[in-house]
């Protein structure tokens, strides 16, 4: 029996199905990653835009591996090692005043849900239509697709969605009631949707106007993803809120949300266990530090990709990229698996690639290749 029979056979046995998979990747180094039987792959799927700094970059293994060789975990009964640095760091990339962590991106949107309702006073939330915060019974209230959001209803938290891109339809929606619109600077799930011009602008109007506050959902689209530290440094636009997870830590599991002044989690209003831990901070720190060195090559590396599928009018944002497919989507992701890219179908046939940051030009050009020959057999 190969391995990748046994995890099949083991998953099928012990695990529940919630999720659809074929392969299992053992190994990883840089934008490549490795199949159990051996298969070497150009990853553009990076854990879905979690591994920024590529697979087991030297400095985020050694901070891990010395801190765990220091301590592991402490609780938040005491000062964390790191945890105090990384807030600091992080707040000087947002322009925010604190930030509070957590396990994982829908951990945060749970606790800007909190800290929104808990320092205005009010209940509601205004979110976007195709939008995605997680799936917890709080970020999930917030996100729109019915099929994975409605079987859990009703969810204790009161939303109404928008279309993305209405400025007129947000105003309607947002009342004296409202305590937050929460908002993808740009829409990853939903295939790499960039907003029209002056949308995010508009929303920050909104919000000045009614005492909602702007929540900037960066859990896909931050810590270097389009170019920028944030999405939303690409507009003028400050928001209230902020949250970020995913590309954090480089597949360390770990989430922030960060706020400006006037805006904390007072004693005993929020907690976790886990949250902000020794090894998390480690390796998120030595993330930031790697991002901080290649952030200036992003954009050129995005326009790398635009120009090799021009014809495809593709999505570009620094490394988010979008394609729209069809309902040949799958076909077209198996057909670049087979050449070796891994890439994946976001919503509504929506290829999306949002590869390692430390990508480089020769595997770009190698995937810009083989996407195009995948293109052309399949949809043209």
């Amino acid at each position: 029996m190969d391995t990748t029979t046994i995890y099949k056979d083991l998953d099928e046995r012990y695990f529940m199905p919630a999720f659809s998979r074929e392969m299992a990747i053992v190994r990883g180094k840089g934008a490549k990653v490795w199949d159990a039987g051996g298969r070497e792959y150009i990853d553009c799927v990076a854990g879905i835009a979690v591994c920024s700094t590529g697979h087991c970059h030297p400095a985020v293994v050694k901070a891990i591996c010395d801190q765990a060789h220091e301590l592991i975990h402490c609780s938040n009964l005491y000062y964390v090692p790191h945890q105090g640095d990384l807030a600091k760091k992080l707040v000087e990339i947002t322009g925010m005043h604190k930030a509070f962590f957590s396990n994982s991106g829908a951990e945060a949107i749970d606790g800007t849900l909190k800290l929104a309702r808990v320092r205005t006073g009010k209940k509601k939330f205004v979110a976007f239509t195709n939008g995605f915060h997680g799936r917890t019974v709080g970020s999930l209230a917030v996100t729109h697709k019915p099929a994975i959001r409605e079987p859990f209803e009703p969810l204790g938290v009161q939303c109404t969605f928008v279309e993305y891109g209405d400025p007129n339809g947000l105003e309607r929606a947002v009342d004296d009631d409202t305590a937050g619109v929460l908002v993808e600077p740009i829409q990853g799930e939903a295939g790499v949707i960039i907003p029209p011009i002056g949308f995010l602008e508009r929303i920050r109007e909104v919000c000045d106007n009614s005492g909602a506050l702007m929540i900037a959902d960066e859990v896909q689209t931050g810590m270097g993803r389009t170019g920028k530290w944030l999405a939303i440094q690409h507009t003028e636009v400050v928001p209230d809120i902020i949250t970020l997870a995913k590309g954090i830590a480089s597949g360390f599991p770990m989430g922030a949300l960060l706020a400006r002044d006037g805006l904390e989690f007072k004693k005993g209003e929020h907690g976790s266990t886990f949250a902000g831990g020794p090894l998390a901070c480690a390796a998120s720190l030595a993330t930031i530090g790697v991002i901080e060195k290649i952030l200036p090559d992003i954009s050129r590396k995005g326009e790398r990709f635009k120009t090799g599928l021009a014809k495809y009018n593709p999505r570009v944002r620094g490394l988010m990229i979008g394609i729209s497919v069809g309902e040949k989507c799958p076909e077209v992701q198996k057909k670049c698996a087979e050449q070796g890219v891994l890439v994946n179908c976001a919503a509504d046939g929506n290829l999306r690639l949002v590869p390692p940051l430390v990508i480089s030009d020769k595997e770009i050009d190698r995937v810009v290749g083989v996407i195009d020959g995948a293109l052309g057999q399949v949809v043209l």
